[in-house]
């Protein structure tokens, strides 16, 4: 008699969630999650997009770039200058530089705190510039080509 043992593989080494609660999770995601092309899409759509963008960043990176119509507000001031720049009838979606920094992450709890409705936008400046959205410096208007590993070129949207 052989005794064989199973080689799992490191991605089912332990067992995905059952589909509830999956589907638990990834709406629990959502409700706190908003992607650049998303956020992109609202803000060219005519009309109200129904939140503002916020800018978490210190004055040096926000004049390197940021999201046209943005509010600049580095998370350090939202303390003590949130309420004269935003209104909390208005829900907020933070970013910072990117997928490395949690400073969107910070500036998002920092608003929770003080009662505002807040999203985080994933992939920060970093991905809105490689998206290749438009964006504003201390110079003026700018825009990259989109970078095909991050979006698809000539498309207008993703898909997803």
């Amino acid at each position: 008699m052989s005794t064989s043992t199973a080689v799992v593989n490191p991605v089912l080494r332990v067992a995905p969630a059952a589909p509830a609660e999956a589907a638990a999770y990834f709406r629990a995601s959502l409700v706190f999650h908003a992607d650049a092309s998303d956020v992109a899409a609202a803000l060219a759509a005519d009309g109200d997009p129904g939140f503002v963008v916020l800018d978490s960043r210190s004055t040096e990176a926000w004049d390197q770039g940021h999201i046209p119509g943005a509010v600049h507000l580095p998370t350090a001031l939202i303390a003590e200058q949130a309420e004269q720049l935003l209104d909390k009838n208005v829900p907020v979606v933070t970013y910072c530089w990117g997928p490395g920094c949690n400073g969107a992450t910070r500036s998002a709890l920092a608003l929770a705190e003080l009662g505002y409705q807040v999203k985080e936008m994933l992939g920060g400046f970093e991905y809105w510039a490689r998206e290749g959205f438009a964006f504003e410096t201390w110079e003026g208007a700018g825009r990259r080509d989109a970078d095909p590993l991050t979006a698809p070129v000539g498309a207008e949207n993703c898909g997803c």
